[in-house]
């Protein structure tokens, strides 16, 4: 807290890469701040590779973060794949903790990270995007006196990710890309007189995520007490107890003693695709059990046994009732995720 670093930091996923190499194009290579970059990507994903392409585009010069690395102003650092970037007062930390809103690397903890330790020399920057993972970094961010940038959805490829953000949030900008540019260059040069103290939520949920993250190791029952309240749902993702965090913004959270955190939109989803493979388990089971009576069927009515081969018959017949029900179920939840990208596209 109270660093005279500045930073700006950006979160992206769908239609990202396009979004930041035109950004970073317009950007000059004697930026006062250190750039850093969480694009959603896969576990097999090359960030060297998405690096390059945005070094081949811009005067400032690119890197794949790496952890411990100290924080260079006029310098553009990526998250690797399937790992978190975070921040500390001089250096990066690159690990692979528990996943946030599904993702690794997520949005919120860098962004989170940046608050606590940068307060108003930060700038959270929203690109083109899905769901929401970034509402609660860039709220930290507003909180801890920094600058919020938010894409403006008519300008995005994928608008859902600038929208959620500014449903929830009271952004300072709301810019095309090609206005983008010029905003950060101001902000980066800003007077940083109206710093403000970061609120005592961010900075111990900060401090919990680098130590969780960092060290492998779960939070404490005690910790978790101090900034939520345990609720009576469960993490989808390790099947532990959550706990609804009693922050002073306008975005619900909550975080799991593993590590795993979630907004209220993210946890949604979560439960909802947890639901849908259970749901496709208990399919196969039925359909197992239903080809196990059909073939008990098959042997009696070989042993002349009519009878009896007639009650497994009967039995499989009911099987085939569930499984048809499931079949339905999984259908319409396919086509209503289908209808929800279309409308978000």
């Amino acid at each position: 807290m109270g660093n005279s670093l500045k930073v700006i930091v950006i979160g992206t996923s769908a239609g990202g890469m396009q979004a930041l190499v035109t950004l970073l194009s317009k950007l000059p290579a004697d930026l006062p701040a250190a750039i850093f970059i969480v694009q959603h990507l896969s576990s097999d994903s090359s960030a060297s590779f998405l690096v390059k392409r945005m070094g081949d585009n811009t005067k400032l010069c690119c890197k794949v973060a790496e952890h411990k690395a100290k924080i260079t102003a006029g310098t553009v650092y990526m998250a690797p794949a399937d790992r978190h970037l975070l921040l500390t007062e001089e250096e990066m930390l690159v690990v692979r903790g528990p996943r946030e809103n599904q993702f690794r690397p997520a949005i919120d903890p860098l962004f989170r990270s940046a608050a606590a330790y940068f307060g108003a020399g930060a700038t959270g920057v929203i690109l083109t995007g899905f769901m929401s993972d970034g509402l609660v970094g860039v709220e930290a961010i507003r909180r801890s006196g920094g600058a919020t940038v938010v894409q403006s959805p008519d300008d995005a490829e994928f608008p859902a990710l600038p929208q959620n953000v500014l449903r929830k949030v009271n952004v300072d900008y709301v810019v095309n890309l090609d206005e983008m540019a010029n905003v950060l260059i101001e902000l980066a040069h800003r007077d940083m007189s109206r710093s403000v103290t970061v609120p005592t939520d961010i900075w111990q949920e900060a401090q919990i995520t680098e130590r969780v993250m960092s060290n492998s190791v779960m939070s404490s029952i005690e910790e978790l007490q101090k900034i939520g309240n345990h609720t009576s749902y469960t993490c989808p993702e390790c099947g532990g107890g959550l706990w609804e965090l009693s922050q002073q913004g306008t975005v619900k959270r909550f975080r799991c003693h593993t590590g795993h955190a979630f907004s209220h939109d993210s946890l949604l989803h979560s439960m909802s695709n947890s639901l849908e493979e259970t749901l496709w388990v208990a399919m196969r089971t039925l359909e197992e059990r239903r080809n196990i009576l059909l073939h008990m069927s098959q042997n009696e009515t070989d042993k002349g046994n009519r009878r009896w081969a007639s009650a497994q018959e009967e039995r499989a017949e009911e099987m085939k009732v569930h499984i048809e029900r499931l079949r339905e179920l999984l259908a319409k939840a396919a086509l209503s995720e289908e209808d929800k990208l279309g409308k978000l596209g």
